[in-house]
């Protein structure tokens, strides 16, 4: 809505940071940050001393300090190339007849916005959806790794380094799976949003 304004430069600055730089290294990068200027214990889920602790309102306020490093990358990640897509189908659909016809009869910028060019510029958006339940059990592997975090994607790496073919095989057709119903959503989410893709 704003193009070339400081709100468009800064989200297209954090879009192209986000595609071309790698996960991982903003992932050492933040916790250099952490460990030098906040002088905070960086990897895993919690600090030494809470690892084995029970649960407690400390222990609770230690997990959010560690979970904003890989929270900030996977968004980072998860919305850069997201972001440079609706930006280019929006402006499209801002410039074309039934926009501008939309406003001329009445409704209000906002209005109009949502009602239409908004709905057509979400479909590459919605049809991505997809692929967000397998990334939800997956997880960034890379960056798991490397901030020592306990999810599923080491395993599955260490699975396949093992040679553990039970195990990689089981997350193979958990992934497919969920790519299956995710994709299966998405096509549903379009046909509802869309009505110039439904079935006749």
């Amino acid at each position: 809505m704003r193009q070339y304004s400081i709100g468009d430069y800064i989200f297209t600055f954090l879009g192209f940071i986000g595609l071309a730089v790698p996960g991982f290294l903003i992932a050492l990068v933040l916790m250099y940050i952490a460990f030098k200027y906040f002088n905070q214990s960086v990897g895993g889920l919690f600090s030494p001393e809470f690892t084995d602790a029970p649960w407690s309102m400390a222990k609770v306020i230690d997990l959010l300090k560690h979970l904003w490093i890989p929270t900030l990358i996977v968004a980072l990640e998860g919305t850069a190339g997201l972001i440079r897509v609706m930006r280019a189908n929006l402006l499209d659909e801002l410039h074309k007849p039934y926009y501008i016809t939309a406003k001329a009869k009445g409704l209000s910028e906002f209005q109009a916005l949502i009602q239409y060019p908004v709905r057509v510029a979400l479909n590459p958006w919605i049809s991505s959806v997809g692929w967000v339940l397998p990334g939800l059990v997956s997880g960034a592997t890379i960056i798991s790794v490397v901030l020592s975090l306990p999810t599923t994607g080491p395993m599955q790496l260490q699975a396949l380094l093992n040679q553990d073919m039970y195990l990689a095989g089981s997350f193979v057709l958990l992934l497919s799976t969920l790519t299956v119903i995710g994709t299966l959503l998405s096509d549903i989410l379009l046909a509802w949003i869309d009505p110039r893709i439904r079935y006749q």
